[in-house]
Formats: structure tokens, sequence, C-alpha cells
């Protein structure tokens, strides 16, 4: 079992979540500060963490506190977590857009069938699930898939993210379909903050 499944049943996956919110921005902060100012921040938020009562207004107070331009926060949600009580979800998503957080929606094509939230709710960009992206240049089944996906969001004007990019064919692929944006272990493995503040460094130096 991971990590997460411990502070589930310890009850503090949501301190955590409000911790690592808290911290992103922070970090997001003094990445501006130091010159950087074109980049987003992206944070993945738990279904208890987003489904508790006070979730909104944490959102609020820790824009506040940090001083973040709220237009470089991005929250990732899923799909199941847009539809749980979703007259409830659209209000809450839209009183953060109000002050210009975006929201994406995390393993897209995993959840729910029903398409309805993209118009519903106020999303910005959709991230294909890797268990498409894997097999996207053997599986033609994967490789409508991903196709269509990428379509469909550049129709709507949304942005699309692919996930789990591991090799030069996967990313020729995807670059082919114009997805706008990649991920994965083939541009680079997770870095901790230093690590990513000393790449940037070394991209203004360039």
């Amino acid at each position: 079992r991971g990590l997460g499944d411990v502070y589930k049943r310890q009850g503090l996956i949501e301190q955590v979540g409000q911790w690592v919110l808290e911290t992103a921005c922070r970090q997001s902060r003094a990445w501006h500060d130091a010159g950087w100012s074109y980049l987003h921040m992206s944070v993945n938020i738990s279904s208890r963490q987003f489904n508790n009562t006070d979730f909104i207004s944490s959102v609020h107070e820790i824009i506040n506190q940090t001083a973040i331009n709220p237009e470089f926060l991005e929250l990732e949600l899923t799909e199941s977590m847009l539809m749980r009580n979703a007259s409830s979800t659209v209000n809450a998503l839209h009183s953060l857009s109000g002050r210009g957080v975006r929201f994406a929606i995390d393993d897209f094509g995993t959840g729910y069938s029903s398409l309805t939230y993209l118009r519903r709710f106020p999303i910005d960009t959709i991230k294909i699930d890797r268990s498409f992206i894997r097999d996207v240049t053997d599986n033609p089944d994967d490789a409508a898939i991903a196709s269509a996906i990428i379509v469909m969001a550049q129709s709507l004007s949304l942005n699309v993210v692919a996930e789990g990019v591991e090799n030069q064919k996967q990313l020729n692929f995807l670059s082919s379909r114009n997805c706008h944006y990649l991920q994965g272990n083939y541009f680079n493995r997770p870095l901790p903050a230093e690590e990513i503040t000393q790449l940037l460094e070394k991209q203004k130096g360039s």
C-alpha cells in the first residue's frame, strides 16, 4: 500500500493535501518573484480534500496568505469528483474560477462516460490518462482514443495534456496530433523544487 493509503486510514489526507497546496503556492510565488512569472502551478486535489465543506474557503485563504496570482494556479480533479454532488460542485468551482483559478480533469477517459460536465463546469484543461498513452503507437484503439480526446479538447478550446510520455515514438505521435502539452519521464523524472530551480537557472543562462 502507498503512503496515501496510510494517510487515509489515519484520517490525515486532508491535512496533508492542505499542506501540499499551501507549499505549492508558496513555491510558485517564490519562482514568480525570482523572475519566472510565466510558470503555472498544478496541484492534485484528493477526493476527501475536495469534499470537505471548508475546502473552497481554505483555497481562498491560501491564495491570500501566499499572495500567489490565482491565474497561475491550476487544481487537478478527477471526473468522479466533479460528478459527485454536481450542483454544489458547480457553485464551488465558479467561486474559485471567478478569482482566476484554473481547473484540470486528471486521468481523463477513465471515469464517467458523460461529457456534460465539460459544459457545466469551468474546466480549462484535460489530461489524457497514461493508460491510453502507454501503447498509443502499437494499439490502434488507444491511438484512436487519444486522437479523439485531443480533437475534442481542441474543438472545445480546452488545453490538452498527455500524461506518461516515456519515449520518442509517443512524442512523435502526440506532436503530429498537435497535443498542446506533454508530460512524463521522457522529459525528466519528478524533481524536488531545488533541482527544478537549477534547471530554470540553466535555461535562463542558455
